[in-house]
């Protein structure tokens, strides 16, 4: 078994999307100074680094972050490459040939290349709104991208968001896939349990059945 960890590192030079809060990690006490325990305050968004979108970021009745049932959340996933083009299309993901009965998806793109870079980037691949829907079609429950947002940066309808989130679709955004080959694996991805919460930063995991390379016995 093999994990891959594609959750990004929260610090004070996290990039963070044009209007959310900086982040600010502050010392409260270190045991360097005297003190007996190392406690710090965090100061940050709820879509801060790698994190979840619950329906609720954009509508109204929709599902909290802590309400999200688990089972969307842990489970079979696929990771699809698509590094060629600024942005998903409908076109594609009918190249893509993505298996009947996919419920999650990760897309790693030319974003991929962008990790690591602490000024924002506005542009990054996102998904089109028709390839959301293409997604909602065929039933699925989970998508994620490697930058802080799915959407077109400053689409004025976030049409992209909707379309997924009115259908109830969990997004997870601020993936690190840099290390990850395209292929099926187990997600487990674990947003924050605020309570009402419109997002929360995630702790998430790629878990693989083997490693590359590894003769068989």
């Amino acid at each position: 078994m093999r994990i891959h960890d594609i959750s990004v590192p929260i610090s004070s030079e996290s990039t963070v999307y044009p209007g959310d809060p900086a982040v600010r990690i502050v010392p409260v006490s270190r045991i360097s100074e005297g003190a007996r325990a190392n406690v710090s305050i965090l100061r940050f968004g709820s879509h801060t680094g790698t994190h979840v979108d619950p329906p609720y970021h954009f509508v109204e009745s929709g599902l909290t972050v802590d309400r999200l049932p688990l089972d969307v959340l842990v489970g079979e996933c696929l990771v699809c490459p698509v590094e060629q083009s600024p942005v998903i299309s409908v076109a594609e993901l009918e190249a893509a040939g993505i298996p009947a009965g996919t419920e999650r998806i990760l897309f790693k793109t030319r974003n991929s290349e962008l990790q690591g870079e602490t000024a924002f980037r506005a542009d990054y691949t996102y998904l089109d709104p028709e390839a959301a829907g293409w997604l909602v079609e065929r039933r699925i429950k989970l998508v994620g991208t490697d930058y802080l947002s799915i959407d077109k940066f400053k689409s004025g309808t976030h049409a992209t968001h909707l379309r997924l989130l009115e259908s109830g679709v969990v997004v997870v955004e601020g993936l690190d896939l840099r290390a990850v080959p395209g292929g099926t694996y187990t997600l487990v991805c674990l947003p924050l349990k605020i309570a009402g919460g419109d997002g929360a930063p995630a702790r998430a995991i790629l878990i693989s059945d083997s490693q590359p390379g590894r003769d068989e016995a």
